[in-house]
């Protein structure tokens, strides 16, 4: 596992240092540093979200970076880097993706809800109960969709626009199957469809921009 980090780790500083300087070509000296710093803070973040004594994902604070750095600052990031720009209504997507990010943080973590609590671990699951933890799931799915769909209609331009809407079938069948789930293997089967479905979410929403 400490050599799957590292070459991981190595792999992904390589493409982000390539990206920067694809992104600027020497031109934004300023912007390419500030952007390698944040790749270096991103993986930093990574590593100490389970590594160490004081890891911020067995303290609670998992939900809140997973939102900072899996929502704000890959979408806003990204969208940056190839386009040179920036709007204020792009924290509605971004805010989508870092929703559905923590959903895929909440769902592992009631998975293991009995283990980590045993093991003194604290995480939102740990801290909300399984019960009330299934509701902040609840609002996060919902909550997502909804703010995607507010999104698109202040954006639209095309019927193509709300193909993404083929990725909410998956994600409604998961809460649905999360409303009855019990048992560890309950949850843990629903990773895979919640990962996938953000995935198909997160790449129509592309698509449906890109087709006009």
């Amino acid at each position: 596992m400490k050599l799957g980090m590292i070459i991981t780790t190595i792999i992904t500083l390589l493409l982000a240092i390539l990206l920067i300087l694809f992104a600027f070509a020497g031109r934004n000296f300023v912007m390419s540093l500030v952007f390698f710093g944040l790749g270096t803070l991103s993986v930093i973040a990574a590593i100490k979200y389970t590594v160490g004594k004081k890891a911020y994902g067995y303290s609670g604070f998992g939900d809140v970076f997973v939102f900072l750095f899996f929502g704000l600052l890959s979408v806003l990031g990204s969208y940056y880097l190839f386009t040179q720009d920036i709007f204020i209504d792009l924290l509605l997507p971004a805010t989508t993706i870092g929703f559905f990010s923590m959903a895929v943080l909440n769902l592992n973590n009631m998975r293991d809800i009995n283990s980590e609590a045993y093991a003194g671990k604290i995480t939102m699951a740990v801290k909300l109960g399984l019960d009330r933890a299934k509701k902040y799931h609840y609002f996060l799915i919902v909550g997502a969709m909804v703010i995607t769909v507010i999104f698109s209609v202040l954006y639209y331009v095309e019927p193509y626009n709300f193909i993404y809407l083929l990725a909410f079938i998956p994600l409604i069948i998961h809460v649905k199957k999360i409303k009855v789930a019990k048992l560890p293997n309950d949850f843990d089967s629903q990773l895979k469809v919640l990962a996938l479905s953000t995935f198909l979410f997160a790449l129509l929403l592309g698509v449906g921009y890109i087709l006009y």
